[in-house]
């Protein structure tokens, strides 16, 4: 990690779905709880179109590479005759996105959300963000990752598109012009740009129904859309909200790290070592303390900052410096809050809020 992200420490975020079909009520609600971080919500409850796999796949159908059955799963055309013309086309327009000026623009946008499918991300972007009285520190987008969508779109045969290196690739640098067409908006406003790459999947990887899934070929996906988005100047983190091996993400470039602090954290501890390398390059742990669960009716902003503070303690037993972990932190919920009643994500975005506020009054020596 080159640049140093202090300007990210001790703010809070959040993962990006919400329950919300008011689109002005989500917003209204980030610029309230997350002025200091805000992310453009992703609404599902809109459609189909905006959800997890579907909001990312619109420049591959478009192209005609992707096709939906009668079930509404999406599969790729790759066994018909004009399958080769396609890749081509493809490609063609990926190298065209390396291109400078108005070029550049045009070529990105060919895999930009269509307004159709990322309302939110449209109306976060007419917004005056720069402009407000509590003027943010960062903006934030999010993306589905390479592993997830690639292990729930399948090939025409009905293999899953990620054990198959060209439609891995396909995949890949889709979501990774996506990403920098993300960067490219969002910096229309003039403040630092951070995207999550979301990967649920990765607790799939070691899994005995999974054997096929190797090591390398998820560290590179992740990774090439990782050099996408610091490559547009942007800062980029991985979030996954379960248990996995966090070994393959700590050896990714990346300046964000975010993890289930609240039913995970465990998960975590065996992993000390590289997470104190981890910090000692500037990179920064996003703490998923919020529960987006049930949980979240007996918990409160003073209960979550003592189990943050436990878990400082707990690292700290196994040789992570404190004073890093206690300084180089965003604070989030422990997922998108998008399966939640509109109340519920309302309550888990204020105890965010007033979590970060707790905390940035609390002093760094607190055993």
């Amino acid at each position: 990690m080159k640049e140093r992200i202090d300007f990210l420490y001790g703010l809070a975020t959040a993962i990006g779905s919400m329950p919300h079909q008011d689109i002005d009520a989500a917003i209204a609600l980030i610029k309230d709880t997350l002025y200091s971080g805000p992310h453009w919500p992703q609404l599902p409850k809109l459609g189909r179109e905006e959800t997890f796999v579907r909001q990312y796949l619109a420049p591959l159908l478009r192209l005609g590479m992707l096709d939906t059955g009668k079930a509404g799963a999406s599969f790729f055309c790759n066994e018909r005759n004009d399958w080769l013309q396609k890749m081509e086309r493809f490609y063609s327009l990926y190298l065209d996105c390396d291109l400078e000026g108005v070029q550049k623009e045009d070529s990105l946008s060919n895999f930009a959300f269509p307004r159709g499918v990322a309302t939110g991300f449209y109306k976060f972007l007419e917004e005056e963000w720069g402009k407000l009285s509590r003027k943010p520190l960062f903006l934030k987008g999010q993306l589905s990752g390479p592993l997830s969508i690639g292990l729930q779109v399948n090939d025409e045969n009905g293999v899953p598109a990620f054990y198959r290196d060209d439609l891995r690739d396909v995949i890949t640098k889709t979501l990774a012009l996506n990403a920098r067409n993300q960067v490219h908006l969002l910096k229309k406003f003039s403040l630092p740009v951070v995207i999550f790459i979301d990967e649920p999947q990765l607790l799939s990887f070691g899994q005995s129904a999974y054997v096929a899934l190797s090591r390398e070929g998820i560290s590179k996906s992740i990774g090439e859309v990782v050099a996408a988005i610091n490559a547009e100047g942007a800062y980029a983190g991985v979030h996954c909200c379960s248990g996995i091996d966090w070994s393959i993400i700590f050896e990714l470039p990346l300046q964000i790290v975010s993890f289930d602090a609240y039913d995970y954290f465990e998960s975590l501890l065996v992993y000390s070592e590289a997470i104190d390398a981890f910090l000692k390059n500037g990179g920064c742990l996003a703490w998923g303390l919020v529960p987006t669960s049930e949980a979240i009716e007996k918990e409160n902003a003073l209960s979550l900052k003592e189990r943050f503070f436990e878990g400082i303690a707990r690292l700290a037993r196994r040789g992570v410096s404190p004073e890093l972990l206690s300084r180089q932190y965003l604070l989030t919920p422990s997922c998108g809050a998008g399966t939640l009643s509109v109340a519920e994500c309302e309550k888990v975005y204020r105890i965010t809020s007033e979590l970060q506020k707790l905390l940035s009054e609390t002093s760094l020596d607190h055993k």
